[in-house]
């Protein structure tokens, strides 16, 4: 499911800067783009997901960080180092929540 309409509610979007009528369409976008990129529960870097799907790598962090939270889903990410531990290159897993009463795509 694509369609923002089928969802049970909006996605939760919130911060000190945010303004609904500039940023909730952008903002619901990249969620549901960084989901759908994602729900597959392959491994990926931040640069692999901002390549994909043409979105900046910090707002792909904070939407995975959306995606935890309850109203949203309440999704699993999951995070580990790749390759030489040193070289501070982390990866991660989104888990989909099939029981979730959140937004759910």
């Amino acid at each position: 499911m694509n369609n923002l309409n089928l969802f049970n509610q909006p996605p939760l979007i919130h911060g000190s800067n945010y303004v609904e009528e500039l940023d909730e369409k952008r903002l619901t976008g990249q969620m549901l783009r960084v989901f759908n990129y994602m729900r597959n529960e392959a491994w990926r870097t931040l640069f692999e997901i901002a390549d994909a799907i043409v979105e900046p790598e910090s707002s792909i962090s904070a939407q995975m960080r959306h995606l935890r939270k309850d109203r949203n889903g309440k999704h699993e990410v999951q995070k580990r180092r790749r390759g030489n531990p040193k070289s501070g290159i982390w990866e991660y897993r989104l888990k989909v929540n099939h029981n979730s009463n959140g937004y759910t795509p």
